[in-house]
């Protein structure tokens, strides 16, 4: 019997196990080896590992977590859960049965990037989502926005901090007069028309191509693609989800908890809008520690 089963070893996973490893809890992490973020280069924003590949920051993980014995590291998908809280039965797609007190889900949510030629070549290095990411190497260049949405408002404001050069493609979307308004007080040009293709140039470069418009050349591009769940685990057990503009990500309160007592989320999966590194190891820490102390007798 397992302490806990962590199912998705990325970054929150990992972290989660660490916590619990180290409290020299018996865990095993299930993974698929195919984490969100592996189109990018580069991750920036974790402390000490700045400017790593995120690939070889989570191959580095996995090494550090092989001096605790309690830790067992297993390349394979969860098939199916059932059980309850102290005994859960988790069946891999290898057909292993493996049981657990607990369990804590961070197989995260992938990307739907459009359908638009060049869209999912780029996504990652031309095509990104977050400034926290990948701002800093461009800042003070020519960054454009695809709109996706009323949320892509607090984009432009974002932006600010880091570039004063911003173009926004509507991409089709309406956008209100009263934003039409704002953008235009900033000096942010417009450019209506559906992108029809994204052509990337140079390491971060974009030309965005459009049905209507002439072709406009960016140094990056800010996408929001909605995205999904990458397993349906949550919907076989019933767990209670809430509605992001991207998506949607599972409910859990201030110790990470899902509406199913001893069942855990952390990473994108339960916060899809932030696709942060920094902020998905915080919250596998948090669900590994409150797995691990909801086990104190």
């Amino acid at each position: 019997m397992n302490d806990v089963i962590i199912i998705g070893g990325s970054f929150a996973g990992l972290a989660a196990a660490l916590q619990l490893g180290r409290a020299r809890r018996k865990v095993t992490v299930l993974d698929t080896c195919r984490p969100r973020n592996r189109f990018a280069g580069h991750s920036h924003g974790l402390l000490g590992h700045d400017h790593k590949p995120p690939l070889d920051i989570l191959a580095e993980a996995r090494q550090q977590l092989a001096r605790y014995p309690t830790v067992r590291l297993v390349t394979a998908g969860a098939e199916s859960i059932s059980g309850a809280l102290d005994d859960f039965c988790v069946v891999t797609d290898d057909n292993e049965s493996l049981r657990a007190r607990r369990l804590i889900l961070s197989y995260g949510v992938v990307d739907q990037t459009p359908d638009v030629q060049g869209f999912a070549e780029g996504w990652g290095t031309s095509i990104v989502p977050c400034p926290y990411c990948d701002g800093f190497e461009v800042a003070g260049q020519h960054w454009g926005l695809a709109w996706s949405g009323p949320q892509s408002h607090n984009y432009v404001r974002l932006y600010h901090d880091w570039t004063e050069t911003l173009t926004v493609f509507a991409d089709g979307h309406d956008i209100a007069p009263d934003i039409r308004a704002d953008l235009a007080r900033r000096g942010i040009p417009v450019v209506d028309g559906r992108i029809t293709e994204i052509a990337r140039h140079g390491v971060h470069g974009a030309t965005v191509k459009l049905d209507t418009a002439a072709n406009v050349a960016v140094d990056i591009l800010f996408a929001h693609p909605r995205n999904k769940p990458s397993a349906s685990l949550h919907e076989s057990l019933g767990l209670a989800t809430v509605a992001t503009p991207l998506g949607i990500a599972l409910k859990v309160d201030e110790r990470r908890e899902t509406s199913m007592p001893g069942i855990y989320a952390a990473g994108d999966l339960a916060n899809p809008a932030m696709a942060s590194v920094t902020t998905a190891i915080s919250q596998g820490a948090m669900a590994g520690i409150s797995a691990q102390q909801s086990m104190l007798v």
